[in-house]
């Protein structure tokens, strides 16, 4: 059997198995096509664009994809003659090193000679077509498939304001094209594939980083500032003039410092991981008892350089205004970098660090059933007077036999910033550790990525802010939505008490004003108190 007769043959195939999809040979008894997508000779056109949009419609009716083959063009630039043609035309170029590759790629060209060949007419201004091959040299595919045929795979205007909008709404690749085809009611409908938005997305942020990292962060932070004339940034050189630590603040995160910046927490939990770029972020509480974000900083390194220059920028930022408080992980340059910045700052340790770094640094005393662990948290948390937390560290020291422990001995040394009888006159506003971050970080965790570029990351960075302002904003939309419920009505304090505090921090008074119902008076001296009495007695007359 002949070429023209194995081509007949698969395209009877595929009229049998799709009977919907006629073949071009299927002609009326006049001699002319039943079907109006079919190419005819001496079938005319408006320009070049209207006869390309006619062969591609007539390729997916037919099942094939499609590209242009020759374009001849006269004296005064103007198309005179092009051809279009099959996306299989031709043989593929011999590749010299198609011998060292292992697997090469399957071959996409068969030598197709199916074509359509339009010309100019000078005097109408029109193209007709001139030559028209309907046979193929390879199988068609079925309607079913004809949406995964690359030339006709194409991303609209609003298709591609979609696709950036998801990504800036966090939406995985996978998730943008779900929506896309419940939308257009199927993938078949959509008219790209997933990895087409992987591709337009890798293009853009190619663009948005034509100028590099430094021209990026440059461009975002210049714009902005258009927006928000108070946005705050400063950038770190080294001596080579290469940008190394990178800090910013907005308007709204200045203004929050100023009304809430009494008690700070700082955390480089990525910097742990060699993956993540160093995130410092300063962190905090409102009166809602909601996240609050006070800046942020992209880190080169944690030296105590970097530190320095980091809390020194924050201040400035801020109008020199020191925190009475700043929580902050275990670590020694940090540490070193506080006491030379803000040495009147009362500095405490996360709790949560600490017990990260002791199941690392003694995790051997807490093996076969043992309660070190346990006995710790006591010593942390529960030891109010001075006296009787020396008692129990002494005699966790013995019982466990760790006295010539370094590490312990270090942590002793630090008791001022971690233990509760030393921190229990500081100003903490219940904050104990810098697990305020943990969600904020969750957020960002794939953005902070090294082979992610600046230009995602920030985009990122602002809504996960905006989201954690809109939480705010609940909150006082229910603050003033709903009253908190008094259970003692009889009680003026705790009537006022509700009008003034916000629910959450109602909440909190109500149950130290509940415990204060509870005390006992375990010893009394009468002599105090007939004195006491005679003093007033005395005042008032």
């Amino acid at each position: 059997m002949d070429m023209e007769g194995v081509v007949t043959t698969m395209l009877r195939t595929s009229s049998e198995i799709i009977p919907q999809m006629e073949t071009p040979s299927q002609m009326d008894d006049d001699g002319t096509s039943s079907n109006d997508w079919t190419p005819q000779m001496g079938m005319e056109f408006n320009d070049v664009d209207e006869a390309w949009e006619f062969w591609k419609i007539y390729a997916l009716k037919i099942g094939f994809g499609v590209r242009r083959r020759v374009t001849n063009k006269g004296k005064d630039g103007s198309i005179t003659s092009t051809r279009f043609c099959c996306a299989k035309e031709g043989h593929r170029q011999k590749d010299k090193r198609l011998e060292l590759v292992k697997k090469p790629r399957p071959e996409t060209r068969m030598d197709c000679h199916a074509r359509m060949g339009i010309k100019l007419v000078r005097e109408s201004g029109k193209y007709f077509v001139y030559d028209f091959e309907p046979m193929h040299s390879h199988p068609l595919h079925f309607e079913e498939c004809t949406h995964l045929i690359r030339s006709h795979m194409q991303i609209s205007d609003v298709q591609a304001q979609q696709i950036v909008l998801g990504d800036n709404a966090g939406l995985t690749q996978r998730q943008q094209h779900d929506l896309s085809s419940v939308q257009s009611g199927g993938r078949e409908n959509v008219g790209y594939t997933r990895v087409d938005v992987k591709n337009y997305l890798h293009t853009k942020r190619g663009r948005d980083m034509e100028f590099g990292d430094a021209g990026c962060l440059l461009k975002y932070f210049e714009k902005r500032q258009i927006l928000d004339t108070s946005f705050f940034y400063l950038v770190h050189l080294d001596s080579n003039e290469q940008i190394t630590n990178i800090f910013w603040a907005d308007s709204r995160m200045v203004i929050d410092y100023a009304l809430f910046g009494d008690v700070v927490t700082f955390d480089t939990t990525f910097s742990t991981n060699k993956e993540y770029r160093p995130l410092g972020v300063f962190i905090g509480f409102n009166h809602h008892r909601e996240l609050v974000i006070f800046g942020a900083a992209l880190l080169y390194d944690e030296t105590a350089d970097s530190f320095k220059w980091l809390f020194e920028t924050f201040l400035g930022a801020h109008k020199y205004r020191r925190p009475a408080t700043i929580f902050t992980d275990q670590d020694a340059a940090m540490s070193k970098a506080l006491e030379e910045v803000i040495p009147e700052t009362r500095h405490g340790l996360c709790t949560w660090h600490l017990m990260q770094n002791a199941m690392k640094n003694v995790g051997h005393l807490m093996r076969n059933g043992s309660n070190f662990l346990t006995d710790l948290k006591k010593l942390v948390y529960e030891y109010v007077e001075v006296k009787k937390f020396e008692e129990a560290w002494d005699s966790l020291l013995s019982t466990y036999e760790a006295t010539d422990n370094s590490w312990l001995q270090n942590l002793y040394r630090l008791k001022e910033k971690w233990a509760r009888c030393y921190m229990k006159s500081t100003v903490t506003l219940g904050i104990h550790s810098t697990q305020l971050s943990e969600s904020l970080n969750g957020d960002l965790k794939d953005y902070l990525a090294c082979n992610v570029n600046l230009n995602g990351f920030f985009k990122r960075f602002d809504k996960v802010v905006s989201d954690k302002r809109y939480k705010e904003l609940q909150a006082e939309f229910n603050a003033r939505e709903k009253l908190p419920t008094i259970l003692c009505r009889t009680s003026p304090m705790l009537q006022q008490a509700s009008k003034v505090y916000t629910p959450s921090m109602f909440e909190n008074f109500r149950t130290e004003w509940m415990k204060t119902l509870s005390l006992v008076i375990k010893e009394r001296n009468e002599m105090d108190i007939l004195r006491g009495i005679c003093c007033w007695f005395i005042w008032y007359k």
